[in-house]
């Protein structure tokens, strides 16, 4: 028996000599050693969540309130625009740049929607088309300054998003938004379907939209090897500077979109610059690239990445830890994550971002 490059079996003549008989051995524990590790990178940290989950299940002190249906509706719900953000920093993020004024956009598009409800009358329809559109137009200044004029992606979109952040208190006077808004907004946020809250199935559709893209499409494909080669992905005719730009924007739509969800959730909206949103998808998006696709960024994984930070905070807001916990599980996470996901990608080969 041997194993071919695709690692499956095929037979060979039966009268092969000694030494070929142990190499074909040796070739076969490999292969199957190989197999094993993968999968064991592939499913370990939803390993991990499960873990997680049935320590605070049996906990003494969590056990009461963790395993709940009402539990599980508050994490859904809360964790639902950290989700989505998570998978807008995995597009740039596939590209090998950095978009860190994601979590300014969210804050930017909610205290916009807001502002044109209460400061102007304007029906829910443009307040909301405002609010994604302002991420659009900052995800294309952020791609163009980027991919045309060649700045570092980490210093400009760490620049825009110190700039939304003041245009932010400016727009508000360092005051929450909390009258004039429409109430329809406030009531999808609130409300659960069959037991989900409703904000969830914007999630869930985006995200497929966005696996389907990255995975199945050969644009998709093109931002990986963007990612892995800028070169080598120019010499073969991909697009590098427009696909790069492209993700940009698409990036900061969604990034919109989370502030909307994020309105809808809270019923106002503050003037914060939108830090607490950023650092737990940035830790969730680099946990992702160490699972499904160990070495690359992914839409599965980012989710399994938000799954995995949420039961953890989760359980330890049950278990009456002190809220220096958070920030600081978070932080930890990203750190773990950051040199986790460098590893994989070094040992494949591939460059990271």
């Amino acid at each position: 028996m041997t194993i071919d490059e695709t690692g499956t079996v095929a037979t060979v003549p039966t009268d092969a000599g000694p030494a070929e008989g142990h190499e074909t051995k040796a070739r076969t524990r490999s292969g199957s050693g190989h197999r094993i590790r993968g999968l064991a990178e592939r499913h370990a940290l939803l390993g991990l969540v499960a873990v997680v989950a049935v320590f605070f299940a049996l906990n003494p002190s969590t056990r009461e309130t963790f395993a709940t249906s009402q539990n599980l509706a508050v994490l859904l719900g809360n964790q639902a625009t950290v989700a989505l953000l998570a998978l807008a920093v995995v597009l740039p993020l596939v590209c090998g740049y950095f978009d860190f004024s994601l979590g300014a956009v969210a804050a930017a598009s909610a205290v916009l929607t807001a502002g044109l409800m209460s400061f102007h009358d304007l029906p829910l329809g443009i307040a909301m088309t405002a609010g994604i559109g302002v991420g659009i137009l900052v995800g294309l200044v952020n791609g163009l300054l980027v991919t045309v004029v060649g700045l570092n992606s980490f210093v400009t979109t760490l620049g825009m998003a110190t700039l939304l952040g003041g245009l932010i208190q400016w727009y508000t006077s360092g005051q929450t938004i909390l009258t004039g808004l429409d109430p329809r907004l406030a009531h999808f946020g609130s409300t659960t379907l069959l037991g989900v809250p409703q904000v969830v199935y914007v999630v869930a559709v985006i995200a497929l939209a966005l696996w389907y893209l990255l995975a199945q499409t050969p644009f998709g494909r093109g931002l990986y090897a963007i990612g892995a080669n800028r070169r080598a992905a120019t010499l073969v005719g991909i697009p590098v500077r427009r696909s790069s730009t492209l993700t940009f924007m698409l990036a900061g739509a969604v990034a919109g979109v989370v502030g909307v969800l994020a309105l809808s959730r809270a019923g106002s909206a503050t003037a914060d610059s939108g830090t607490t949103l950023l650092f737990p998808a940035l830790a969730a998006a680099f946990l992702g690239a160490t699972s499904v696709r160990p070495g690359f960024f992914n839409i599965v994984g980012a989710l399994v990445g938000v799954l995995f930070v949420s039961v953890a905070v989760s359980g330890l807001t049950l278990a009456g830890a002190s809220s220096w916990a958070s920030p600081v599980f978070n932080g930890a996470a990203l750190l773990i994550a950051v040199a986790l996901s460098h590893y994989l990608g070094r040992s494949r080969g591939l460059g990271s971002a």
